[in-house]
């Protein structure tokens, strides 16, 4: 069974705990919430050294803020029995949630993995903003966000909502996870306008190391991610995870190609960026496609991904990390190719797209995407604007002259001897000026 039917008949089916299940199902869980630290050090690497911190701690936070949320609320939002359009409120304070069975696992668990995957997609977002938005109203926002956009399309499309009800196909997240994120990504670029010294001087990674280690890492979870998304230990998983293992290769092979015939270099944050997109775009398609087909739609998924970020950057438009061409172009590049190449021969209980002679599915593909950009871009504006009106979303240009880290934390990933900056509170009264010191004759 696949996560479609499954979650449609949950309520009605009684099954029992199936050991095996719930242990890959715990495994699967603890590597997505990896994820998110592994996310920290790919947008870390990738910030300038002032801000790194800050850059770091915004994913951290969202382990905090978004797992609470989820828990108090938004996973009752998202998966409990409600109507086409939001989940009821009998799992709010997790109440109903205890060790019984959620499928072949314990409700408990499932509750857990499914907020592993809100947790990073508001994380995701914080690519388009850094160094520039303050921390407190980020907190705020993810939290609202997690609320008022994840819960509602996440039931949508996998708890019971009207796009799952038309056959939207999205195995693990190419319109609840990237296209929602990519979008809202690009909202809020736009809302808070470029950094102070966007396009006015270089912006460049400070540590390409930690990009790598990102994204080996965020690949590693992103098994964990899609192959845990059979929400079992069967052949489906199994056929997930493969193709999670193929698709990133095929487009970190075609993004290296495409820079080096571009600019005649193989660049490290490129090979990064590739894998990352690649993964995101196989993401929907995992448990719907066949392996080879995994590796033409990682092969494809570079492109418009790519193009995008280098039409991007002659822009004014910062998105920082380019949150929307990777994660929000990549996640509608899979959902729409996943119309094109499912076959029920693969996953019986998901669809046949183009190439097996269903052109409908396509259609419904692109409802999916369609309705996931519109809703996201139109209250993840309204979120902004709403806290706007009682916060500086922005921090002062001097706060970002000086860096987010020291502005926002009062501490620094790298300092130089014991302590480069004094960091004194913006607040406290300025100094008295110093008292003219005047030459003194030495006593005889």
């Amino acid at each position: 069974m696949t996560r479609l039917p499954l979650l449609l008949t949950l309520q009605d089916a009684a099954p029992a705990v199936v050991p095996a299940d719930t242990a890959w199902m715990l495994v699967a869980t603890a590597l997505v919430l990896l994820m998110t630290p592994a996310l920290a050090f790919f947008y870390g690497g990738l910030v300038r050294s002032k801000s790194s911190l800050n850059t770091m701690m915004m994913s951290f936070a969202a382990l905090g803020v978004v797992g609470i949320v989820w828990a108090l609320l938004a996973y009752s939002l998202a998966f409990s029995e409600g109507n086409a359009l939001i989940g009821g409120w009998s799992n709010a304070l997790l109440g109903g949630v205890g060790t019984e069975a959620k499928g072949t696992i314990p409700h408990v668990l499932f509750m857990a993995f499914q907020g592993t995957f809100a947790i990073i997609t508001a994380a995701l977002i914080s690519g388009a903003v850094v160094e520039r938005m303050r921390f407190g109203p980020y907190l705020a926002f993810i939290a609202l966000w997690t609320l008022l956009v994840y819960a509602p399309v996440a039931h949508w499309v996998w708890g019971g909502g009207w796009l799952m009800t038309r056959g939207v196909l999205d195995f693990a997240g190419g319109t609840v996870v990237h296209i929602n994120a990519g979008v809202s990504a690009l909202v809020a670029a736009l809302v808070l306008g470029v950094r102070k010294d966007y396009a006015r001087q270089a912006i460049l990674p400070h540590n390409v190391p930690f990009t790598l280690l990102g994204a080996g890492l965020l690949w590693f979870g992103w098994f964990g991610f899609n192959g845990g998304s059979a929400l079992a230990a069967n052949e489906l998983a199994a056929l997930a995870f493969t193709n999670t293992f193929l698709a990133p290769m095929a487009t970190l092979v075609v993004w290296v190609l495409l820079d080096y015939f571009r600019t005649g270099h193989a660049t490290a944050v490129g090979g990064a960026t590739g894998i990352v997109i690649g993964l995101v775009a196989i993401t929907p398609a995992a448990g719907f496609v066949s392996p080879a087909s995994a590796l033409l739609l990682g092969a494809i998924a570079a492109f418009p991904s790519y193009f995008v970020i280098v039409l991007r950057s002659r822009t004014r438009l910062d998105d920082s990390l380019d949150v929307f061409a990777g994660h929000g172009i990549g996640g509608m590049t899979g959902a729409l190719l996943t119309g094109v190449f499912a076959q029920k021969a693969w996953n019986a209980a998901g669809a046949d797209g183009l190439i097996a002679g269903n052109a409908s599915q396509l259609a419904i593909q692109a409802l999916g995407v369609a309705s996931s950009i519109a809703y996201s871009a139109v209250v993840t504006f309204g979120i902004l604007k709403l806290l706007a009106l009682v916060t500086a979303l922005r921090a002062e240009p001097r706060a970002e002259g000086v860096g987010m880290d020291v502005s926002q934390h009062g501490e620094e990933a790298y300092s130089s001897g014991e302590g480069s900056i004094l960091v004194i509170p913006d607040a406290s009264p300025a100094a008295a000026p110093a008292r003219a010191l005047s030459p003194q004759t030495a006593a005889r």
